[in-house]
Order: structure tokens, then sequence, then C-alpha cells
């Protein structure tokens, strides 16, 4: 060890000394006495410089003493002035030693030597996360302390190491980054879904009343959160806020709509609004952009909802009220026309619906078809498989009509046939992942989208148009009107009309649920233009084994929470998707039956249909499981073949819908 202190040594001269040697011998030969001289000088130096190497390392070894001696007084006095609490414990969590700010962070009277230091702090967590080096944080008495933990290996016999902790009070930086937190601007626009409806329905002396009541409600509203609120036009208001007033309108779960709805003004339609915000921590134009962007989504589901830009994705709380109808046959012109100019554009021209296509599906396509056909262009509906829903209309098809047999293909059929001028037009859908082949929504950059569904998380990325309407009935009415805008002449065979007339006739359940005023014009258009009732009628006739299956998951029935009827087929057949879509519509004729959901094995998945009558949102409680849908006809698929593990989650999505105050 003293070997290492040294920092000069006499070998480190041995080279001139040589040199002194060799010319003193060398001089001896010529001249002895000088020689001699020579030789009794060398000696000198060799004992000289063995002298001043010892001397010198002598010193450096007493300057090294002296400044470990130093370096110990130093830290001794460093850690016992440090001004913040500071606690040393052995591999036994058993406290050695502690200063003085520590004994008064605490407030012990008594020594804490000795004490087990996980009593005083809880270390139980950190010790579970395995990370002893990592320093945490602490709050005691409304101050923050973020504690450094520091292990030291030591010699001592009974103590394997010594852990040491800093304290250090970081509650100003705490407070500052949580005020920085909770002023992150929030930015939401607030749309009144049918003020102009509303406001036509009465008389002009009460409209400025019940226009004070709306704006006075919708500020007082605001106000109570410390929220900016200005209104920019006759229905729609922009609200800013921090993200403090954003949370405690989350915690509210945006009763406003509640509230809105629940006004009570004669002779007036019920009031609904859409409101979009946007995530905190953006700039104010990104977030205004982003709160527009989740207006729109509010819009697409069907209005009286509040949607939540959530990182990549969106919240949702309202939407348990039917949709307030908002269209108008300007849209539709617009659209129709706009989609005509895009048709001529294109090349080549791919219609698809989502998988395991329904009458509305094809129903729609086949119009889409005829439009693209009226206007001399090359169209395809893409369509892998038949099906049990779709099997009478394609037969018919290939009878009556099999030149549009011809313009079916399949999903690689058309992926290897599309090109980047082509067009895609999605119809009764808006998911990419639910599309008949979601490669092909990759490779063509032209998409449309016409649907009728609430629009959910999922939608295709910038579309060429869009056109999601979630009031009207079907997607083969919104095609039916569009029709009638894009060319003088609908030009439709008697089959195509009625493949159209079979999509309204499905999802409005023989136009019994969800059908307006322009449901029934556009099934007059097609009745005017071939639509025959009786052999729509004949499209869903069902075999022997349809219906017994129907009956045996109606015998199947149980009913939860006094209301809601749940069913199973527990056995996979090719048509169990239409067994169950039927038999979840023949739940809802029990009587005090509100909605129906029924599961059934689809390959391996669980598929569920529900169904209500309108009291409650099947849309709302199944889109927390993934699916999405209408208010009263939505559908969803859950990845296991466990007929009770999807039994399980969809009672747990029915029993949290209930608890957040669905209105029954």
């Amino acid at each position: 060890m003293e070997n290492d202190t040294k920092i000069l040594d006499i070998k480190d001269f041995i080279l001139p000394l040589g040199a002194l040697a060799l010319v003193s011998i060398a001089l001896l030969t010529k001249d002895p006495v000088l020689g001699a001289l020579g030789l009794l000088a060398t000696g000198y130096a060799v004992y000289a410089s063995y002298r001043k190497v010892a001397g010198k390392n002598e010193e450096f070894i007493d300057y090294l003493e002296h400044m470990n001696e130093d370096f110990d007084q130093l830290t001794k006095h460093a850690i016992f002035s440090m001004p913040f609490p500071l606690v040393i414990a052995d591999d036994q969590d058993k406290i050695v030693w502690y200063n003085t700010p520590f004994i008064k962070l605490f407030k012990e009277e008594n020594s804490l030597i000795g004490s087990s230091l996980n009593k005083i702090v809880d270390l139980t967590e950190r010790k579970k996360d395995h990370k002893e080096e990592t320093a945490f944080s602490m709050t005691l008495e409304d101050r923050t302390y973020t504690v450094y933990p520091n292990e030291v290996e030591t010699k001592s016999s009974d103590r394997k190491n010594l852990k040491m902790y800093y304290w250090v009070d970081t509650s100003r930086y705490e407070d500052l980054k949580k005020f920085a937190e909770d002023n992150k601007p929030v930015v939401a626009i607030v749309e009144v879904d049918n003020h102009d409806e509303a406001m036509d329905s009465i008389d002009s002396n009460l409209r400025p009343m019940v226009q004070a009541k709306l704006d006075s409600t919708i500020s007082q509203y605001f106000h109570e959160v410390n929220a900016i609120l200005r209104k920019f036009d006759q229905d729609t208001y922009l609200a800013v806020m921090s993200q403090e007033s954003f949370v405690e309108l989350k915690k509210r779960r945006f009763d406003l709509l509640d509230i809105i709805r629940s006004l009570d003004f004669e002779n007036i339609l019920p009031l609904t609004l859409s409101i979009g915000v946007s995530r905190p921590g953006l700039t104010y134009m990104e977030s205004y952009k982003e709160a527009d962007t989740s207006l729109d989504v509010a819009l697409g589901r069907g209005g009286d909802q509040a949607v939540v830009r959530i990182h990549d994705s969106y919240e949702f709380f309202g939407g348990k009220s039917k949709a307030v109808e908002k269209r108008n046959k300007v849209k539709a012109r617009v659209i129709g026309v706009a989609l005509r100019q895009l048709i001529d554009r294109s090349r080549r021209v791919f219609v698809m619906g989502h998988g395991n296509a329904d009458m509305d599906a094809i129903g729609s396509g086949i119009g889409v078809l005829r439009a693209v056909a009226n206007r001399g262009k090359e169209g395809y509906l893409v369509l892998n498989k038949s099906n049990p829903s779709i099997d009478n209309l394609l037969n018919r098809m290939d009878k009556e009509q099999p030149s549009l047999r011809e313009r079916f293909v399949t999903g690689a059929q058309a992926q290897d046939m599309a090109t980047k001028d082509s067009l895609l037009i999605m119809v009764d859908n808006h998911k990419p992942s639910f599309t008949e082949h979601p490669a092909l929504v990759d490779i063509i950059p032209n998409i449309v989208v016409i649907d009728h569904h609430r629009r959910g998380k999922e939608f295709v990325d910038n579309p060429v148009l869009s056109y999601v309407e979630p009031y009207a009935s079907s997607t083969s009415e919104l095609v039916t009107e569009m029709l009638t805008y894009m060319s003088d002449d609908f030009h439709l065979t008697n089959f195509e009309a009625d493949a159209l007339m079979s999509g309204i006739v499905v999802d409005t359940k023989n136009f019994t649920y969800h059908t307006g005023v322009r449901t029934f014009e556009a099934a007059s258009n097609l009745r005017r233009a071939g639509a025959d009732m009786s052999k729509v009628r004949v499209l869903f006739e069902d075999d022997y084994d349809t219906i017994l299956a129907r009956a045996e998951v109606v015998h199947n029935a149980k009913i939860y929470f006094d209301y809601i009827a749940v069913s199973y087929l527990d056995r996979q057949a090719a048509n169990s998707v239409l067994v169950a879509a039927q038999a979840a519509n023949e739940l809802l004729d029990i009587h005090g039956i509100k909605a129906s959901f029924v599961l059934t094995k689809k390959e391996k998945t669980i598929h569920i249909s529900g169904r209500s009558l309108g009291e409650l949102s099947v849309q709302l409680i199944l889109e927390k499981i993934g699916g999405g849908g209408h208010l009263n006809m939505a559908g969803a698929q859950i990845e296991t073949d466990s007929l009770d593990e999807a039994k399980d989650q969809l009672l747990h999505a029915i029993e949290e819908y209930l608890e957040e105050g669905a209105e029954v």
C-alpha cells in the first residue's frame, strides 16, 4: 500500500546517473585523477537523489494523511450541518443515526435510534417495485419531499450495509407543477342540435324568451367551473377553460346535456346539445381545431352528447337520447353532385360494405353500383362470401340480373385490380377494420364514406367525401336519396329497387323503428322505380332450421336488471349471426323488456346483437366492449371462444352504463 502512495522513485533517475557513472569510468583510462573524482561525484549524486526522493515521498504521505483528516472533518461537519432531514438505517431498516431536521420533521420527542424506519416511512411499495436506489416522493402535512436513498457497503461484522436517506423539500416545485398542469388550456365548442327546428315550432313572440333562457343556462353552467364562454353564432358557443375546470366537468359527466334536455317550454321541441372538447396541453389554435373535430364526431354520432379527445381516441358522454333529425335535402343534393364528380374522375370504382354483409350493406352497395353505371364507369362490389342474411337476395340476382352478379369481386381480386386513380366507396360502415377487405382501405387513396351508424372512435383517415347521417334509417335510404340528385332518372331495374328497399326494411324492422319522413319518401321513390313489397318480403323468408334456432335462443333467455333480456345460441352455425339478430328483435316483444342482447359463436369470436326500444342505448353499452351501431340497434365482437366470458363482459358493460345514470 505504501508503494502506491509514492510520487517519486530512485529508479526514475537511473538513466542520468548511469550516464554519469559511464563517463567517470571512461575518464579513469585517460586520467585516473579525474576519473576518481567523477566516480566520487557519481556516488554523491546517487546518495543525494535517494535522500531527496525519500524526503519528497514522506512529505506527500504526510500531506495525504492530513488531507484525509481534514476531509473526514469536513464530511462530518457537512452531514451534521445539513439543512435538510437525513437518516441512516442498517440493512434491517433500523435507524442508526439521524440529524435534527429529521426529528423535527416527524415531531418525535423520544429517541428514534434502533426504531424501524419502515414504521415511520412506508418503504413497502418501493421494495415491492425493486427500486431501492430510486428517488421517491412522500407527502407529510401538506409538504412534498423527494427522498434520495444511497446504499453503502460497510466492513462492520454486524452490518452488511448502511442506507442513507436525504429528504429534499420539493413542495414549491410540486405546487408550480400542479399550477401549470391545472391551467393547461382546454377548448370546448357547444352547439344546439335542433335550434332552428325548435324555434320554428313556437310563436315568434316567445322566441326571445326561450333564447334568453338557453343562453343564461349555458352561461351559468360554464361560469360555475370558472370557464370563459362566448357565443359566436345563433346556436354555437365557445368555452375556454383550465384543465382543473375540465376535470370538474368530467366528474359531472357533462350534465349540461341533461340540464338543457330537461328545460320545459310549452309547445317546443326538446332542445339537445352537442359538445366537442379538446385535450389539455395544446396551443389555443390546436385546441380549437381539435374541439371542432370532436364536435363533428359528436354530430356524426347523432348529437346530444359530449365528445372529448383523449390521446389518439375519444371519450363519450351522453348520447342516451334518440337522434334529432337535422338532415336537409340541400346536403343530400350537394353530396350527390360531389360523388358524381368523384366517380367521373376515377378509372375504376369499388364499393365495399362491412364484413358479414346484411341487406342494407348489399342493397346500398347495389344502389351505388347503379350510380357508377349511370356515369358510364367501371364499378365492382367487394364481397368475399355470402351468408344466410343475403343468400336469398344473391340467388334471385343470379336468376334475374346475372350481369350484375359479374360485378361482384372478392377482396383479393379487388386488390389486384385497384390502382391509385381508383375510388373506394364504403357503405353502411365507417370503420376500416370492419370492412369486407381492410387491406383495400390502405391501397386506394381516394375513399368515400356513406353510412348511417353513429360515428365511433375508429374512422377512415382523410376521406375525400364523408356522408355519415345517424338520423337516417339506413344507408339504402341515403343512397336512394342521393340517386335522385345524381341523374335525372334512376335507371334502376326492378331487382335493384327491391335490393334498396330490402335494406330499408331490414334496418327499420318493416318501417316500425327509426323512420322519418325522408324514409317514406325514399321508399315511395323506390316503389315508383319498380320495387315490389311482396317480392321484398320473400327475401326475408327463413328455413325451418333458422326458425327452430331462433326459438331456442328465446327459450334460453334470462332477465337481468328487471328489464334487459340476455340469451345465447350455444353452437356455431352458418346463419348464427342472422339468428342472433332476429332473436334479439323477438325478445323485445316480451312485456317489460326494454333491451335485449343475444350472444352467438362465430369462428373464434363471440358475436353480440343488441336491440332496444329506444329507452336504453345499446350502442353506448356495446361501445364499452369494442362494438357500435345505433341507439336501438348495435353489435359487437369479442375475441374469445367462451360464451361465459363474453357474457360477463356484457353484463359488466350494462351495469357500468346503468351506474352512469341511464334514463330508463
